[in-house]
C-alpha cells in the first residue's frame, strides 16, 4: 500500500514528461519551419492520443470549439468587407486626407485606419486590403515604400488589442478567463489596453521610425488597380470613337425590341451594345426602357445627330469620362482575357458588340499583337486579346473557363478600384449588428459570428464557395488542434510545475514579476513560432501561476494577449510581417530595429499598466 503514492507520482511524472517533450518537439517543428504549421498541429494533437495523454476525443475536440467557428467567421466578414469595396473605400478616403506635405500626418491617418479596420476584422484582413493601397500612396506621394510598410504592419499589431475581433488570442483568453470561473473580457474590454498600446505605437513610428526604418522599394509591388478602367478604355481605343447614351423618357426607342433598332440612316455609325439600365450587364428584357444605355462607336458629329434625333441623353465634352462610369462601376466592370494555344475559340468568330453565349457578357473590342481588329466579323486565333464587359458576377464566373486566360482578376480588380460597391451597405449593416451582439453579450461569440455569416451569405454578398475561400484554414486548423495541448498541460499537471518553476523563479518579487517573465516568455516564443500558438501553450502556464500566486488570472491573461501582439522582431513572427517583407523591400534584421521600442513599450503596458485596470 505504501509504494502506490509513489506509483502515481511515476504515472503523473511521466505523463508531464510526455506531454513537454510534445511541447518541445512541436516549437522546434515550428521554428525549423520545414513542415507545414497545420501537420505539426494536427500531428500535436495526434501525439497526445498516441501516447495515451488524451482520448481520441479529447484530442480532436478543438476543432469543434466555439472559438474555432468564431474565428473562422470573422475571415468571412473581413472577406465581404474588401470584396464588397468597403476597404477600398475607406483606402481612398486615407490618400485623399493624407496629403502630400506632412510625414506626421500620412502615418497618423495610416496607423489609425489600420488599426480600426484590425480591430473589427483581424490583423490579416486589414493588412492584406490596405497593402495595396499604401504602396499607391507612396509611389504618388514620392516615399519609399520601406518607410509606410512596416509601420502599417506594427500598428495593425497594436489595433488587434483594440476589440476582441482583432486577434484569436483575445478569443482564446476570453475564453480562458471563463474557464477559470471569472468573468469573459467583453467585446472592447481590450479597448481600456489597446488605446495606450496604438497611441505609443504611433508615437514611436513618428519620432524614430525615420531613423530606424530604410530607405528602400521592394521588387514585389502589388499591381495599382485605381485607374484600372481608364487604363483598358485608352488601350482599346474606346476613350475617342466610343459613346454611351442613356435612353430619355422621349425616346422613340422605349418599348422596341434590340433588334430592331435600326441606325442605317447613320452611315459610320455602329451600335455596340445596349446596356440594361443601372446593371450594366447586356439588355436581359426583351425590349428597351428609359434609364438603359446604347453604346456607339463613330464619328463625333453623326453619333450627336443620332443622338438629338432619337432623344437619347448625350454629352459629347463629357463622352469619355460617362463611357468610364457606364462600363465600370459598382455593378459592372471590364476585363481582358488571352485566347491560348488548344483553346476551343480558336477560330471561332465573333465582332464587337457581340453578346458572349452565356448572354451577359459583352465584347467591347478585340486586339491582335496590340493592334484593334475593328468592327468587322474576326476569326479568333490563339494569343489574340478581348475586352468584355459585363456584371461583376457574370465576370467572376464565367472566366473561369479553361478556354480564356484573364489578364487581372476581376474580384482583385473590383476590391482595389471599386469603393462602396454593390453589397457594401449590407456588409457594414451585419457587421455592426455582429459589433452590437458582441459587446452585449446577447448571444456567445460563435452565435454571433454565425448569424453575421449567415446573412453575408443569404445576401448573395459571398458565395458559399467564396466563403470557403475567404476561411484561413491554417489558422483555423492551427488553433483547433493546439487546443488540446492547453488541455492536456492541465490534466498532466505539466501547466502546474511550470507555473510552480515560474513562481519560485519570481520568488518574493511578487505579481508583477509573475506578469514580466511571462511578457518575456510569450514574446520571444512569439518571434519564433506563430503567436497563436504560443498564447495556446502559455495561457494554461500563466493560470496556473496566477492561482499558486493567489492573484486574478485575469491581469495575467491580459498581460498574455498583449505579450503575444508584441510579434516585432522578425519577419517570420506572423504572416502580415512577411507579407510586407517584398514589397517593402525588406531584409531579416530591418525589423528589430523599430520593433525592439515597441516591444518595450508593449513590455510597460502589459507589465505595470494592466495590473491598474485588471487588479490582482
Amino acid at each position: 500500500m505504501g509504494q502506490i503514492p509513489s506509483e502515481r507520482g511515476a504515472v503523473a511524472l511521466s505523463s508531464i514528461a510526455i506531454t513537454g517533450l510534445i511541447i518541445a518537439a512541436a516549437v522546434v517543428l515550428f521554428v525549423w519551419n520545414r513542415i507545414p504549421v497545420v501537420v505539426v498541429a494536427m500531428s500535436t494533437a495526434l501525439a497526445l492520443y498516441a501516447t495515451g495523454i488524451l482520448s481520441l476525443n479529447a484530442a480532436l475536440s478543438g476543432l469543434g470549439d466555439p472559438a474555432v467557428i468564431f474565428i473562422a467567421t470573422l475571415f468571412i466578414v473581413s472577406a465581404a468587407l474588401e470584396s464588397t469595396g468597403v476597404t477600398a473605400w475607406a483606402g481612398q478616403l486615407l490618400i485623399a486626407k493624407a496629403g502630400t506635405e506632412s510625414r506626421t500626418r500620412l502615418l497618423v491617418l495610416t496607423s489609425l485606419l489600420v488599426a480600426f479596420l484590425t480591430a473589427l476584422i483581424s490583423v490579416n484582413g486589414a493588412v492584406a486590403a490596405l497593402l495595396p493601397v499604401v504602396i499607391v500612396m507612396a509611389v504618388r506621394l514620392k516615399r519609399a515604400p520601406s518607410q509606410l510598410l512596416m509601420p502599417l504592419v506594427f500598428s495593425a499589431h497594436a489595433g488587434s488589442m483594440l476589440a476582441l475581433t482583432g486577434t484569436p488570442v483575445n478569443v482564446l483568453v476570453s475564453n480562458a478567463a471563463a474557464e477559470a470561473g471569472l468573468n469573459r473580457f467583453g467585446f472592447f474590454e481590450f479597448t481600456i489596453v489597446g488605446i495606450p498600446l496604438l497611441l505609443g505605437t504611433i508615437a514611436i513610428i513618428i519620432l524614430f521610425g525615420q531613423r530606424l526604418l530604410p530607405e528602400r522599394s521592394g521588387p514585389t509591388i502589388p499591381s495599382d488597380f485605381s485607374k484600372h478602367a481608364q487604363t483598358l478604355i485608352e488601350q482599346y481605343g474606346l476613350s475617342s470613337g466610343t459613346f454611351q447614351m442613356r435612353v430619355r423618357t422621349t425616346s422613340p426607342y422605349i418599348g422596341v425590341a434590340p433588334g430592331s433598332v435600326d441606325i442605317g440612316a447613320f452611315p459610320g455609325l455602329q451600335l455596340v451594345a445596349i446596356q440594361q439600365g443601372e446593371e450594366g450587364g447586356p439588355l436581359r428584357r426583351p425590349t428597351v426602357a428609359e434609364g438603359d444605355y446604347f453604346i456607339l462607336r463613330g464619328e463625333p458629329e453623326m453619333a450627336a445627330a443620332f443622338a438629338a434625333q432619337n432623344h437619347l441623353a448625350f454629352r459629347e465634352q463629357h463622352a469619355a469620362s460617362d463611357l468610364q462610369d457606364v462600363l465600370f462601376n459598382r455593378s459592372s466592370g471590364l476585363a481582358e482575357v488571352i485566347i491560348p494555344p488548344r483553346s476551343g475559340m480558336v477560330g471561332a468568330t465573333v465582332f464587337p458588340g457581340m453578346i458572349t453565349q452565356s448572354g451577359d457578357l459583352i465584347i467591347m473590342a478585340v486586339q491582335r499583337q496590340g493592334a484593334d481588329l475593328g468592327h468587322e466579323k474576326i476569326v479568333l486565333e490563339a494569343g489574340d486579346t478581348l475586352l468584355l464587359q459585363g456584371t461583376w458576377k457574370a465576370l467572376d464566373v464565367h472566366l473561369e473557363d479553361p478556354n480564356v486566360l484573364v489578364v487581372n482578376s476581376p474580384e482583385l480588380v473590383r476590391r482595389q478600384a471599386v469603393p462602396m460597391g454593390a453589397g457594401a451597405k449590407q456588409a457594414i449593416v451585419i457587421l455592426m449588428v455582429m459589433v452590437i451582439l458582441l459587446a452585449t453579450g446577447v448571444v456567445p461569440p460563435a452565435i454571433a459570428g454565425l448569424l453575421a455569416a449567415g446573412a453575408i451569405i443569404l445576401t448573395g454578398i459571398l458565395t458559399v464557395e467564396q466563403s470557403y475561400r475567404a476561411i484561413s484554414w491554417t489558422t483555423v486548423i492551427l488553433v483547433g488542434a493546439m487546443m488540446p495541448l492547453s488541455t492536456a498541460m492541465y490534466e498532466t499537471g505539466a501547466a502546474a510545475l511550470l507555473a510552480k518553476t515560474l513562481v519560485s523563479l519570481v520568488g518574493d518579487a511578487g505579481p508583477f514579476a509573475l506578469l514580466a517573465g511571462l511578457f518575456v516568455l510569450t514574446a520571444v516564443m512569439g518571434q519564433l513560432i506563430s503567436n497563436t500558438a504560443t498564447a495556446l501553450i502559455v495561457i494554461p502556464i500563466g493560470v496556473a501561476a496566477a492561482n499558486g500566486m493567489g492573484v486574478s488570472p485575469r491581469p495575467v491573461l491580459m498581460s498574455v494577449a498583449v505579450a503575444a501582439a508584441a510579434s516585432f522582431l522578425t519577419p517570420v513572427a506572423t504572416p502580415t510581417n512577411l507579407m510586407v517583407m517584398g514589397p517593402g523591400g525588406y531584409k531579416f534584421g530591418d525589423y528589430w530595429k523599430l520593433g525592439l521600442p515597441l516591444l518595450l513599450w508593449f513590455f510597460v503596458v502589459a507589465t505595470f499598466y494592466v495590473p491598474l485596470i485588471w487588479r490582482f
